[in-house]
């Protein structure tokens, strides 16, 4: 039995190890890219420890940031914030999630977001805004052993479909003072509720650990198989059979994040966190063709965070400082050779509160790490 537990650790180190020593590629990236990700850090269940069977958890993120700063490639534009003409995208993501612990193995997830955006370009005259619900997500996850003999490490795999319920064609009425009145105009899909099709998500939450320190290494990669959307992006776009840019595509979105965790001491239940954060939108998806409009690259960041757990409620708080920005080529671009922009952001603010409700309400199944920061 020892030696299958310490199996069980070093598969698991080798998951989480790798990931703090190099750098990683996203579920929806920022600013101009996408901005849809909260993410999950630490485990299992960010320090809250198992879920019981029977037992049920919802839980309320919410994140925010500003994208202003435009990069070709890796390089900032930066004449566009000299120049006035730089795009800026305003994102508040909230997302209300609800789990049911089927087994001690297994659970289902319903999370449904609600977007409110903005978009504006500093030289323009008005400011277009968005809000609603967005694509929500069905998932199950079962973890690869059983949680009542593994509290040092488990890995867990979440499979889910993501349902095209956020609409992709909201529209402003605007003015731009151009002497043709006002008029309506196809919102930028950077800041529209929805995708416009259909998403398979797979996901995992692994951790570690290692005395009073835990490693964990999670991701998320979300494949959509449609192509474009049927939305017109604006009526001065050229159609193009080659590259059907006159329509918005429907994006693959991929996040990962690690890191470590350790309790505070002299306080219970508070636990700090940091490691990096990668979250983007591919030039090309898994499944289907990667034609229409898409402004595909990835952000990495550093993302230092507190979580505090009393009881059966929690709240943490994470920011992730931007340290390496990419706007890669889209297929359009390669097909006409050239090279779009996008604006990112420098800071990503993401916050939540959950509380578990029903089952048995035993702490039988918290981390160890839990109750190192009692001490």
């Amino acid at each position: 039995m020892r030696f299958h537990a310490a199996a069980k650790s070093v598969s698991l180190l080798c998951l989480a190890t790798p990931i703090l020593l190099i750098s990683m590629q996203t579920a929806r990236a920022q600013g101009c890219i996408v901005a849809r990700s909260s993410g999950t850090t630490a485990g299992p269940d960010s320090e809250g420890g198992y879920l019981s069977k029977g037992e049920w958890d919802v839980s309320v993120g919410y994140r925010h940031q500003f994208s202003f700063r435009h990069f070709v490639g890796p390089v900032e534009q930066t004449y566009r914030i000299q120049q006035g003409t730089e795009v800026m995208n305003k994102i508040n993501l909230l997302s209300t999630s609800l789990t049911y612990q089927a087994t001690p193995r297994f659970s289902f997830t319903a999370d449904v977001p609600v977007l409110f955006a903005s978009r504006r370009s500093n030289n323009s005259p008005y400011t277009t805004t968005s809000q609603g619900i967005g694509d929500i997500i069905f998932s199950a996850r079962g973890w690869a052993w059983d949680p009542r003999e593994n509290t040092r490490g488990n890995v867990g795999f979440t499979l889910g479909m993501m349902l095209p319920t956020g609409k992709t064609d909201v529209r402003n009425r605007v003015d731009a003072f151009n002497g043709k009145g006002p008029q309506d105009v196809v919102l930028d899909y950077s800041v529209q509720p929805g995708t416009g099709g259909y998403g398979l998500v797979f996901a995992w939450q692994s951790f570690l650990n290692l005395k009073s320190t835990q490693l964990y290494f999670d991701g998320s990669y979300i494949a959509t198989p449609g192509n474009t959307t049927d939305v017109i992006r604006n009526t001065t776009t050229v159609p193009s059979p080659l590259t059907m840019s006159q329509y918005a595509s429907i994006s693959d979105m991929y996040l990962l994040e690690a890191g470590l965790s350790h309790p505070i001491p002299h306080v219970r239940g508070l636990l700090f966190t940091i490691g990096p954060r990668m979250e983007g939108v591919p030039a090309e998806d898994l499944i289907g063709d990667s034609l229409g409009f898409r402004r595909p690259g990835f952000a990495i960041s550093i993302e230092p965070g507190v979580t505090y757990v009393r009881g059966r409620n929690m709240i943490s708080a994470n920011i992730g400082k931007a340290v390496y920005r990419d706007r890669t080529r889209s297929v359009p671009d390669k097909i006409t050779g050239g090279h779009g922009d996008a604006a990112f952001a420098d800071y990503v603010w993401l916050a939540s509160f959950s509380h578990r409700f029903g089952g048995p309400a035993s702490k039988s199944h918290h981390t160890p790490q839990q109750d190192t920061g009692t001490k």
